[in-house]
């Protein structure tokens, strides 16, 4: 390509960068993905025109937007509020295919677990192990089916829960490394855990009892390992799926914005872990005070995740559409 194509290819784009630089503070997410447009560009320049005056403007201009990016990060006080009033949520709504895919996912999980136990007697023992297994059944004989949430220390129990259930979000999260298949995995193992825990319940006779002391948990833990498979398949498919974005440069601004997402999971981790630990353990409490923190916990899920993300896509109140890679320059032959 001729230096003078090229400039009045980007010259616009590039004067509209300048033109923010001295504006209005930019989202740093948009900074960060303007410098790495700016850094393709510069690369391709100092290819092609190494000693032209372009490839000195595009150095000096990416250092300005490298200096932006950085000093933000610095001054950004707000920035807890920010992320869970602003970032999250974006993250959310353009996520929410995602978070489809990996609902689906662990329902008919669940569904697989569930109808595999009700039909083999031993597929339970298999899916939860047989200390488990006769533990449950030993506790089912004394009259106390839930004892297990009530056998340990709660303090104990909060931290061994809590920890375990944020290792579990980021081992998923982790996972959409292998292609995303490897967060499908981890939706389907845990998923079938669940459909065989709550069958064998079913098996004898106690499902009416174990599903609303479960609950009181699950709602968050559950909807929570959802959204943690969902960050997993934005890392995964940020990868096998570059666009018009070099591959790693796909793969980093996904993992940035999968990790935003699997973040957010760990105060309700914390939550999910005071719940079981604390309130779980009196699963002959009044199915009111039961059915009052379900609601509750479902309310705060579909509030948070779905609710307000939509709101604020169609108020118009999200960060804007990240600016599209499809301007990143290729040598012509």
């Amino acid at each position: 390509m001729r230096e003078a194509a090229f400039v009045k290819r980007n010259q616009a784009r590039w004067e509209k960068i300048e033109k923010d630089l001295y504006g209005r503070p930019t989202d740093p997410d948009r900074l960060a993905e303007i410098f790495i447009q700016l850094t393709d560009d510069l690369a391709f320049a100092q290819t092609q025109y190494p000693q032209s005056r372009v490839t000195a403007y595009l150095n000096n201009l990416a250092s300005k937007v490298h200096h932006t990016l950085y000093r933000n990060r610095r001054e950004d006080s707000r920035r807890f509020l920010t992320f869970w009033k602003n970032e999250v949520p974006h993250e959310l709504w353009h996520a929410r295919k995602e978070l489809l895919y990996a609902f689906l996912i662990f329902i008919l999980s669940i569904a697989a677990g569930y109808v595999s136990t009700l039909h083999d007697d031993s597929f339970a023992r298999l899916i939860l192990g047989d200390n488990y297994v006769n533990m449950t059944l030993q506790n089912i004989r004394e009259g106390k089916p839930m004892a297990v949430y009530s056998q340990a220390d709660s303090g104990n129990m909060f931290i061994s829960i809590t920890f375990n259930n944020i290792r579990v979000a980021f081992i998923a999260f982790a996972m959409g490394l292998l292609f995303s298949a490897g967060t499908g995995y981890i939706l389907f193992r845990n998923g079938v855990m669940v459909g065989a825990f709550l069958a064998f319940f079913r098996q004898e006779g106690l499902l009416g009892h174990a599903l609303p002391v479960i609950m009181l948990h699950g709602t968050i833990e559950l909807s929570s390992i959802v959204v943690a498979g969902a960050a997993g398949f934005v890392l995964g498919n940020g990868f096998l799926f570059p666009g018009t974005y070099p591959r790693l440069a796909s793969f980093r601004i996904h993992a940035v914005r999968g990790l935003k997402m699997v973040m957010s999971l760990v105060p309700l981790f914390v939550l999910a872990g005071f719940i079981e630990s604390f309130i779980t353990r009196y699963e002959f409490m009044p199915a009111t005070g039961k059915l009052l923190i379900i609601g509750l916990s479902a309310c705060l899920i579909l509030f948070y995740f779905v609710w307000y993300p939509f709101q604020l896509s169609r108020n118009g109140k999200l960060y804007p559409h990240r600016i599209s890679a499809g301007t990143r320059l290729q040598p012509e032959a």
